[in-house]
């Protein structure tokens, strides 16, 4: 990896192209920022399913628990 110094890519505008294309198509070009969309694809929808199977049971444990004023 470059620490920062001279870079052909980002003085010819490689760099810069790809990242518009990047964003453009919404797929990261490299396999780390697929990995991670991925990664929050799978963890968002784990998460969101969980909350909809215990959104019955919630409901019933409230329902039940619920004192008459």
């Amino acid at each position: 990896m470059n620490k920062g110094g001279f870079s052909w890519e980002r003085l010819s505008g490689y760099s810069a192209a790809k990242a518009k294309v990047s964003r453009k198509i919404g797929i990261p070009l490299t396999k780390s920022g697929r990995d991670q969309k991925i990664g929050r694809i799978v963890s968002k929808g784990c998460l969101g399913m969980l909350a909809i199977m215990n959104l019955p049971i919630l409901i019933l444990f409230i329902m039940y628990f619920k004192t008459p004023i």
